[in-house]
Formats: structure tokens, sequence, C-alpha cells
């Protein structure tokens, strides 16, 4: 339903004019955020409207469009505002199924892990069609090596990173965490990653339903090495795996299966399943306007805070 405005015919100070566009044009952002929540999902939108609604005060982005890796990847790098040092880090991977998304799209996730207090890293990964498994995760290795070796100049701690993300970022934090094959690859110790957080992940996802996932990872020789699952060990580290019930995307399946593997071989790993959320919904709570729906970003501050001491 189009936003009509009505007004007499009065002579407005340039203040009060301006005041006035301010306040429709908020109202309109945030019915706009509202649809997008109940019939799609359109993350740029939703990055405006967070910033509108103050969702990127206290924050700054001191790298924007950052160069990484050998592919022509970019990187944005956000954190709290003032004097930072010695920070914790988090890197933010986001989703897409493999075929879209970028940083600009999710600056409402980085802005609300700056907030609290973390040196927020967000990469960019090349997608299908142009590339097929394993390279998207060759790019998320060479983020956390550029952040291993840069985020201090940043004020973050380099000892301090744990690793974030939804959908199929959360595939990407799953697989490096698990698979320590990935950031030997780009000589990073492994063990440099002191947490990860999973947001309505795929994990246990073969044989292959979806076209998505099959134009992602059918060309893999061995389709059990693209599961997360299949690397599950016992010296994991400390894992957040986050579903929720109205989740038709991803399965919650997923989230509790990789869970109950971690717990059977004495790994760390704490699952949460919030109730009246959909696949888009556990990102979308993590902005400053749905984040009365579901407590996912203070519980994954919670969980990194106590890990990233």
């Amino acid at each position: 339903m189009p936003l009509l405005l009505i007004t007499a015919n009065r002579d407005y100070s340039s203040w009060s004019r301006a005041a006035l566009v301010l306040l429709v044009g908020s109202v309109a952002i945030v019915m706009l955020a509202a649809l997008a929540w109940r019939f799609v999902f359109p993350p740029r939108l939703l990055t405006f409207a967070d910033g509108i609604a103050g969702g990127g005060s206290g924050t700054s982005r001191p790298g924007s469009g950052v160069p990484f890796g050998t592919h022509g990847q970019r990187l944005d790098v956000w954190r709290p505002a003032g004097p930072v040092e010695r920070r914790p880090v988090v890197i933010f991977f986001y989703g897409g199924g493999w075929v879209a998304g970028d940083r600009h799209a999710y600056g409402f996730a980085a802005r609300a892990f700056a907030r609290s207090g973390f040196v927020t890293v967000v990469p960019d990964y090349r997608k299908v069609p142009e590339v097929h498994f394993p390279a998207f995760l060759q790019d998320a290795a060479e983020a956390v090596k550029w952040t291993r070796d840069h985020i201090a100049d940043y004020g973050g701690d380099p000892t301090r990173i744990a690793l974030v993300g939804h959908s199929a970022g959360a595939y990407a934090v799953a697989m490096l965490a698990l698979d320590q094959s990935w950031l030997r690859a780009e000589g990073v110790d492994p063990h440099i990653v002191r947490a990860a957080v999973g947001l309505s992940g795929p994990y246990d996802f073969y044989p292959w339903t979806s076209d998505q996932a099959r134009a992602a990872l059918g060309n893999a020789a061995d389709p059990h090495q693209t599961q997360p699952i299949t690397f599950a060990r016992a010296d994991a580290p400390p894992m957040l795996l986050v579903t929720s019930d109205k989740d038709g995307t991803v399965r919650p399946r997923n989230a509790i299966r990789l869970a109950d593997r971690l717990h059977a071989l004495g790994a760390r790993a704490t699952l949460i399943e919030y109730r009246g959320l959909d696949h888009a919904g556990t990102v979308m709570a993590l902005s400053k306007i749905y984040r009365s729906r579901a407590p996912v970003l203070a519980d994954s501050v919670a969980f990194l805070g106590a890990h990233l001491r």
C-alpha cells in the first residue's frame, strides 16, 4: 500500500520540512522492513533501515573494500567507535546459497557485532556459477589469513578470532572450524579459530536435494568431503549452532545432528533452536529493528565473550 502524505498549505521552515521528510522516510523504511520480514529478505534494505533506526551508532568502518586473497576479493572492517585496541575479532560470513550476497548488504550484522565490542571483518567470496566447491572455502580461509596478518592495524587482537556465519556462510564457518586442511593450506594454524557460531547452517545435507547445493558442490569427487559433519572432532573449537523451528530452507536437523556428533566425541557444542523464526529470521534478528524477535545477538555475544577472554 503506498504511503500518502497530506499536508495543509502552510509556510514550513526548511528545518521543519527536512524533519517532516526524515520522519516520513523513517516510517516508510520501517514499513518496508516489516514487509521484508513477512514476504522477502532483501538484506540491503535491512541494512539501510537498520542505519535509520540507529543500528550504526557507536560504530565505525575504518576499512572499506580492502583487498585480500588471490582472486580480487575485498572485505570491510567494522569496529566500536573511538579508540580501539586489542579487541576480540569476529569474521562474519554472509549467506546466499553460494550464488548471492555481498559485504555491503550485511552492514547490519557487522554493526551489531562491532557495537557489542568486536572488531568485525566481513569478506566477500566467489560464487556459483563463476566457481564451485571448494573455491568459496579457499576464499574464506584467505580471509582468516588476512585477519591474522592485518587485524591488529584496526585495533583487533589476532589471538582472539571467532568465526560467525549465516546459511552458506555458516557452512563456511563449520568447514573452517572442523576441517583443518583449509587453513593449513593458507599457512594458518587452525587453532587460531577460538570459537565458531553458525546461524541456520547446512552441516549434514547429503544426498543433495536442492539445485543450489548440486550446483555448488556437485563437482566434488567425494560428496562426503563437502559435509561439515564428516569432520567433527573432539578437539574442535567451541561451537554455537543456532537453528529455528520455522526454517524450511535448512532444516533444524542439520544443527541437531552436528551438535549430537560433537557431543558424542566430547567436543564443546551448544545448540539453540529459536521458536517462531524462519531461515532468514536468525540473521535478521541481529539488526536493531528485529532484535526483539529473538535474542540471537545477545546469545551469540555471550557465547563469544566466554571463549574469547
